[in-house]
């Protein structure tokens, strides 16, 4: 008999409400990891989510004392800090607010935010855990790694082959794609060129001459086009990575490649600059010994500010390093034998630092209300919130991992508030259970980097 028609015997009841629907929530607006995974499509776990009201403040530093500054300005700032002032190590936003300012660099270039006066693009760099990421040479391979990720290269090599096709075939429309992923595609494959008659040498040579990247080493990957028959060969992105990984050799050769020829690439393509947002940048200085270290600040020195390569002539690369409290004494005598200190203090009083404070619930939970409510804090009392803040000293990750434990204790009891004393009689137990586990993300949050960065002094 077939089961096309078949039906089962119980019926799925109707209107069923949600586990968190009495709590006015959707469900639990915390994750119960609160750690930021960039790839990860949940906006609780990605860092979608971010008070952005009580970050405003910092935004606006970075946007007026960055972004809105011309490119061409020989005093714009190219080596910037966000940092933490809080010792109780991690937890704090910064993740989020670095992923959200990189987001909102990237939404039009810059072009929007610097009121035209910048095209930039913006990375959001994370060292590796393990500390392989320790020397400069291995930092100079993760930003390359993270352009490729971007697809940067294959937007540059589309905006160049579009500028020169609109001169040299007129009559061939770029008008009927779908969206500018399409577009950008389309002028990378070799088989729209055949399909739509257009020579690439001509266009390759078309921008060579008007362009800066006369300049570039004789066998940069794009090259290979101004030579290419017709129809038979196109550069892309994975031509670059391959010259990259199997071509140059490592080391200065990759360095060169990376802040000179690409910055030229760049340049010719449209941009002014690029913001690079290193997150978690002690994982670096946390793996190196002094003399790595001092190497370290002095090949920012040389490939950011005092080089011969054209990145250190004009400051294409904006460096901006996301920093733990502790972090600037595991750096400052590296910063100060190389000369580091005089061009880029870290201090309240310059230009460069963004200082960074504390993280509310609030954002969380209105991102998964069922309804809109005058209180915001619902279902959370003033009180059980200030509680909760103080007994995590106000570690921001801390604060998440409790909130997502105590929406879960009250929707097991049926809490409709949570108050003081609710708090009182669940959190006692949660602290007791986070000892027992090898896995305390509070623990890990609470790492005193002051205490560790003068012991390894």
């Amino acid at each position: 008999m077939s089961n096309l028609l078949r039906k089962p015997k119980s019926n799925v009841e109707k209107d069923v409400k949600g586990k968190y629907e009495f709590l006015k929530l959707k469900e639990n607006p915390f994750p119960n990891t609160p750690f930021v995974n960039k790839n990860n499509s949940d906006i609780r776990y990605n860092g979608s989510i971010y008070e952005s009201r009580i970050r405003e403040k910092e935004r606006e530093k970075i946007i007026n004392n960055f972004i809105k500054i011309h490119q061409s300005d020989p005093n714009h700032i190219r080596l910037g800090y966000i940092l933490d002032y809080s010792y109780v190590g991690r937890g704090n936003g910064k993740s989020a607010f670095a992923l959200n300012l990189v987001e909102e660099i990237n939404n039009e270039y810059c072009l929007d935010i610097s009121e035209e006066q910048n095209k930039c693009f913006g990375l959001h760099i994370t060292p590796e855990v393990s500390g392989r990421t320790k020397t400069f040479y291995s930092f100079a391979d993760l930003i390359f790694e993270t352009i490729i990720d971007k697809g940067l290269i294959e937007y540059c090599l589309a905006s160049l082959r579009l500028e020169a096709i609109n001169h040299l075939y007129p009559l061939v429309s770029t008008d009927n794609f779908e969206d500018e992923s399409h577009l950008i595609a389309s002028l990378n494959d070799i088989k729209w060129y055949r399909d739509n008659e257009i020579e690439i040498a001509a266009i390759t040579k078309h921008y060579y001459e008007g362009k800066d990247l006369s300049k570039i080493r004789n066998d940069f990957p794009l090259n290979k086009d101004r030579n290419a028959f017709y129809g038979t060969f196109i550069t892309t992105q994975a031509d670059f990575k391959k010259y990259y990984n199997e071509v140059l050799k490592k080391g200065k050769d990759r360095i060169d490649f990376l802040f000179n020829d690409l910055v030229l690439f760049f340049i010719s393509a449209g941009f002014n600059g690029a913001y690079l947002i290193v997150d978690d940048f002690e994982r670096i200085p946390d793996f190196q010994s002094k003399k790595l270290k001092q190497e370290f600040a002095l090949e920012i020195r040389t490939n950011f500010f005092d080089g011969i390569l054209e990145n250190a002539k004009i400051g294409f690369y904006n460096l901006i390093l996301v920093l733990h409290a502790g972090v600037p004494r595991l750096i400052e005598e590296s910063w100060a034998v190389s000369g580091m200190n005089r061009r880029s203090p870290m201090n309240d009083e310059s230009r460069q630092t963004i200082r960074f404070d504390n993280l509310t619930v609030e954002k969380y939970l209105e991102e998964y209300r069922t309804e809109e409510i005058d209180d915001n804090l619902h279902p959370f009392t003033k009180e059980a919130v200030r509680l909760i803040s103080e007994r995590a000293e106000l570690n921001a990750s801390t604060i998440i991992e409790k909130a997502y434990t105590l929406i879960e204790r009250a929707v097991e009891e049926k809490i409709c508030l949570i108050d003081e004393e609710f708090v009182n009689a669940q959190l006692g137990q949660v602290i007791d259970e986070a000892k027992d586990s090898k896995e305390d993300i509070s623990s890990e949050s609470s790492e005193d980097l002051f205490k560790k960065s003068k012991n390894n002094k």
